[in-house]
């Protein structure tokens, strides 16, 4: 046949193809069959067909009508020539069972070679050897500021069995593009055991949606992988694992690990998946491989396992043996069988499961003979023996010290717990997780292990009371030892919370010691204690290391059992018989019974309501709640002066909870955060507390009280507004407020207690006034610990507001009073400056007055002044004329006198004769006005010298003498 034209043509998925140019039949000008041996015949000469090795098959996109092509492509571009034409291919809605995959060359349905597996209508990842085909891992820097930060190799890492995720402070993606034909769904498992990454992981299609927010945070685990499955939607699906990490020491974070990642929906696989090693799958047309059991091994693509050599060993679903070292006696264990009758128990020692160490080697220990028999151990207290030397609980308002139960006596009741310190087997409200044995009773009054649960029961029911400190308690005393990075983890889960929070770490060996860790609210708790041995997450690599807990106590259980009575109080009414708590605000008297009254501004220890101890005082300017459960402050508070007078605070404008942020912090790659705090200064009981949630991991936490702190990652890291992590109280309990020199609120201590804040961690907040400062809350940290800590244990801040200083008060105002004006005086109030108060009492209005002005006072003043300067100088004229005449006398005898000494002049007609009285002669002178006095004293002395004085004759009448 004669191909007369091959045009290159469109398909669906964009790529090229060639048109059909025949049915394929013979003299079609198609060959039968195909490849690397079939002939295409062009213009009459043939040439064979490219290899099948140098191209492969694909569908093209389904069209409106559900139909689709099969066309070649080729593996390398440009590489050869002459590919097979395309043909019509399968229905849209086809697909193969499990263990089988789809024919591309036949497009039919194949069952898998054993060895290998299918999903079918999926496809699955469980080696990690390498990134597989289609993931695409990508580390970048998503929040950095100006700081320059390398995300390049910061990307997810296979690790063989899993991939992980980086630990440093980039952002790094795990990414997987895939097509569905229908409706199907994702599954994988995952270990994500540190809270200080981020975690998520979400779906895009094709319209670029993600996943709802509120699914898309991954919760924590701790010691054992969970899965989590998505459903997917038809067409086109982008599966992202996204992890950020913001420890402050990177090289304490633990990866995200993820495997089994599985994918269906696909409608069909073009080819069956090799059994990993340490997997095999013995039939064809297998879903799934199988793994190999202990002491055996497989290769990749296994159809059976192999038996390890002898002087070797391998764990479940292990690729490899590996030779087994001497036995010691950290291989081995010893137990106790149940008490017999005679009240003996036997020694049985048993190698550590799996055992992997080799007894017959050189130097190997041998397992110790079993069968000796000793003393049974008493039992833990509040437990008895009975009959057949089985340890039971004493019943309900009985208690025991492990032996006999005894009824406890009138006036008492039992104190309901758990203290397990003997081990002679577990405790039946305890588990080992992960497997049976992973923690086992160690014989020296000690289990040890690398996985335990505990599930005390719900604590007693107390009255509601979000301010009490403690409720119930729990305390143990462990002990490590590692010849590697191993660690102990113990973790606290309530029924509001889905995961496991880790509540405290140890790391490495540790010497006996005890932990204890307060609860605070009436639920159901569960204990948790996880080990392990390595960071490498592998078993039995460190068969030395271990963990043990010697005493395991919990106080105020519902359903526990009693140690040791103690009193109480008894009920006065008939109906009520046996014990009553004391009322609110009472202790009880030692051995008696008797309730008595706390001194006012104290509370009741929650621990202790025995005893005169039982009461304690609230903090200086706080008082006790109404249940005397706890104290508070009115948030007001007065300092006495040494005038006398007291100064008048009032926070209440600062008692509604404050959220306030540091400054930026970096990571050592650069990555940005901030610590965020809440802060509820004061207020009355059913007040706003401060409050810190977890809205990363899916267990949510919050956190309530005076002073709170969580860890607050910038949005765009996250895709979120607010991403807040890591709460932690810093306050839960008020200690008072003080004055040295400014308010100094001594705020709050929190009783959550760390291996680095033995006591707790305390908050002190300093109260200054400032009133320039306009804005509500203005907090600010310690220039030397940006934190708001320099040890983390105790926090500072300082508060500048308004409402810190003391009320306004008389003193602290001024009064000014305007000039007399027509009349009127206006009085104004003003405050003294600097204004150092605020609230309080407020100005006085300004107030008028009426007033005498300036110029009647003046005008008086002046003809006060006029008159007594008129007074003044005829007053001085008067006396100066008397001088004068007096001058004119003596003058007048001193001239007549002559020359006769000591002789006084002959009196003339005008003088006093001899023997006349002076008094009978007298010279009166008229009474003249001012101004004829004036006038009289302006007349001009006579040319003689002399003046003219006026006299007046016997006769009364009036004549002037020169």
């Amino acid at each position: 046949g004669l191909l007369l034209a091959r045009s290159p043509a469109r398909v669906g998925n964009g790529r090229a193809r060639r048109v059909p140019a025949g049915n394929g039949k013979p003299g079609s000008g198609r060959p039968v069959g195909g490849g690397p041996m079939c002939m295409e015949c062009v213009t009459g000469a043939c040439v064979p067909l490219p290899p099948q090795s140098d191209y492969h098959f694909e569908y093209t996109e389904c069209d409106v009508l559900g139909s689709r092509w099969r066309v070649s492509i080729p593996n390398k571009p440009d590489t050869c020539t002459g590919l097979p034409d395309p043909v019509k291919g399968t229905k849209c809605t086809f697909s193969c069972n499990e263990g089988e995959f789809l024919d591309m060359k036949t497009q039919e349905c194949q069952k898998c070679a054993a060895g290998t597996y299918s999903l079918g209508t999926g496809v699955a990842f469980d080696e990690w050897d390498t990134t597989p085909p289609g993931f695409i891992t990508l580390g970048v820097n998503m929040n950095a500021g100006d700081i320059y930060m390398n995300c390049s190799n910061s990307t997810w890492t296979p690790k063989g069995d899993y991939i992980a995720s980086n630990t440093d402070d980039c952002t790094s993606t795990l990414s997987y593009a895939v097509t569905l034909k229908k409706p199907g769904s994702v599954s994988f498992q995952y270990l994500y055991p540190d809270n200080s990454v981020f975690f998520e992981f979400y779906v895009q299609n094709d319209q670029c949606q993600s996943t709802e927010s509120e699914t898309r945070w991954m919760r924590t685990t701790e010691s054992d992988w969970d899965t989590h499955i998505v459903q997917l939607s038809r067409g086109n699906n982008v599966l992202y694992w996204r992890t950020t990490s913001f420890a402050l020491n990177p090289g304490a974070v633990k990866p995200v690990l993820l495997q089994n990642v599985a994918i269906s929906g696909v409608a069909y696989t073009s080819e069956c998946f090799q059994c990993k090693p340490g997997t095999y799958s013995a039939e064809p047309g297998s879903a799934r491989c199988a793994p190999c059991p202990a002491n055996s091994y497989s290769n990749k693509g296994a159809t059976v396992c192999q038996e390890c050599e002898k002087d070797k060993y391998a764990g479940v679903g292990s690729g490899s043996c590996l030779p087994r070292p001497a036995c010691s006696a950290s291989d081995y264990f010893y137990t106790h069988t149940p008490c017999d009758s005679a009240g003996e128990t036997q020694l049985m020692y048993k190698w550590i499961e799996p055992k992997i160490c080799d007894e017959s080697a050189e130097g190997a220990a041998g397992l110790p003979a079993s069968g000796q028999m000793e003393a049974c151990p008493p039992c833990n207290p509040g437990f008895f023996m009975n009959n057949a030397s089985e340890c039971l609980p004493c019943p309900s308002g009985f208690y025991s010290n492990g032996t006999a139960c005894a009824e406890c006596p009138a006036g008492t009741e039992p104190v309901v717990g758990f203290d397990y310190k003997w081990w002679n087997r577990m405790p039946s409200n305890m588990r080992s997780l992960v497997k049976a044995d992973a923690w086992a009773v160690a014989g020296d009054n000690s289990f040890a292990g690398n996985g335990l649960n505990a599930f005390p029961s719900l604590p007693r029911s107390v009255a509601k009371d979000e301010e009490r400190g403690e409720l119930s308690k729990i305390s143990f005393v462990f002990e490590t030892s590692c010849t590697a990075d191993c660690v102990l983890h113990f973790m606290v889960v309530r029924t509001s919370e889905r995961t496991n929070r880790v509540v405290e770490t140890w790391k490495g060996t540790h010497g006996k010691q005890s932990y204890t860790f307060i609860i605070q609210s009436n639920s159901t708790v569960s204990f948790t204690w996880g080990f392990q041995r390595t960071a490498g997450y592998t078993e039995s690599k460190y068969s030395s290391d271990f963990a043990k807990i010697f005493a395991i106590g919990i106080t105020n259980a519902m359903d526990g059992v009693a140690s040791h009575c103690r009193h109480c109080a008894l009920s006065s009414a008939r109906s009520q018989p046996g014990c009553v708590p004391c009322p609110a605000g009472d202790y009880m008297l030692n051995s008696t019974g008797v309730c008595k009254a706390c001194p006012a501004n104290t509370y009741i220890r929650a621990e202790q309501p025995v005893g005169r101890g039982a009461c304690v005082p609230c903090g200086p300017n706080t008082h006790s709640n109404k249940a005397r459960t706890a104290c508070q402050s009115t948030c007001r508070l007065s300092v006495k002066q040494e005038a006398g007078w007291a100064l008048q605070y009032d926070f209440s404008s600062l008692a509604n909870a404050t959220a306030f942020g540091s400054s930026p912090l970096f990571t050592s790659k650069g990555l940005r955060y901030f610590h965020q705090f809440g802060v509820a200064l004061c207020g009355t009981e059913g007040r706003e507390v401060a409050t810190c949630v977890d809205n990363v991991t899916d267990s949510r936490k919050e956190v309530r009280g005076y002073v709170c702190q969580a860890t607050v990652v910038p949005s765009d890291v996250r895709g979120q507004r607010v991403v807040s992590s890591q709460p932690i109280s810093i306050g839960d309990t008020l200690l008072g407020e003080t004055k040295v020199p400014f308010p100094l609120y001594a705020c709050c201590r929190g009783s959550e207690t760390t291996q680095a804040c033995k006591a707790g961690r305390t908050t002190s907040i300093r109260l200054r006034c400032d009133p320039t400062v306009s804005a509500p809350n203005e907090i600010s940290l310690p220039s030397e610990c940006k934190e708001g800590t320099c040890d983390g244990c105790s926090f500072h801040f300082l508060w500048r507001s308004q409402h810190a200083c003391p009320l306004c008060s008389e003193r602290d105002y001024k009064r000014i009073e305007s000039a007399c004006v027509q009349g009127i005086t206006h009085t104004t109030y003003v405050w003294q400056q600097p204004a150092r108060c605020a609230g309080g009492v407020s100005l006085p209005p300004p107030t008028a007055s009426a007033c005498v002005t300036l110029d009647f006072w003046l005008k008086l003043g002046v003809g006060a002044g006029t008159a007594a300067a008129v007074l003044l100088i005829g007053i001085s004229c008067y006396f100066w004329k008397r001088t004068r005449r007096l001058e004119y006398r003596y003058s007048k005898l001193m001239t007549g006198s002559g020359d006769r000494e000591c002789q006084l002049p002959a009196a003339d007609s005008c003088a006093i004769m001899e023997g006349e009285d002076a008094e009978d002669d007298l010279i009166y002178l008229t009474k003249k006005s001012i101004f004829g006095k004036i006038k009289s004293f302006s007349r001009e002395r006579t040319s003689d010298g002399f003046d003219s004085v006026p006299l007046k004759s016997s006769s009364g009448m009036e004549m002037e003498m020169d």
